[in-house]
């Protein structure tokens, strides 16, 4: 299983905006470069993160984008939904009109069992859990400078 281009690039700008040091917005050029994202395919990604209440917008010179709420009530969940819809998971193969001679059907048990965990997973991070995870990881890259 991965997770869609849209998801991948919403939640990198998403990450950018939760890094920002101040409240001054940031243009969708600026988080592009920062994240090394395609600029023109950002643009097309903030609109549904606005529409779900996730992002703002500011108008003017220095207009651009803010997180809508803080952080940490943002959670990953609301991200993935807002970009690519209800998490849908692969299911069984058995057509519905032909169900198994016991009604019940392991795999799409199964599947269904995986799908809660992982929209309960989803649900549970928020995206300042995942700002404090690339600050922690840019730490343990810095440069050390001993004499």
């Amino acid at each position: 299983m991965r997770l869609s281009t849209r998801v991948r690039y919403g939640m990198q700008a998403m990450l950018a905006l939760a890094l920002r040091s101040g409240p001054e917005p940031m243009s969708v050029k600026e988080i592009a470069e920062r994240q090394d994202l395609p600029e023109h395919y950002l643009e097309q990604l903030i609109t549904p993160l606005r529409r779900a209440g996730l992002v703002q917008s500011a108008r003017g010179a220095q207009g651009g984008y803010v997180l809508a709420r803080p952080a940490r009530e943002i959670t990953l969940l609301e991200v993935v939904q807002a970009l690519d819809g209800p998490l849908e998971l692969e299911s069984c193969d058995c057509p519905p009109s032909s169900p198994h001679a016991s009604g019940f059907c392991l795999e799409h048990a199964l599947w269904l069992k995986l799908k809660r965990v992982i929209d309960d997973f989803l649900e549970g991070e928020t995206l300042d859990d995942l700002r404090e995870e690339a600050v922690n990881a840019a730490a343990l890259h810095a440069p050390v400078y001993d004499i």
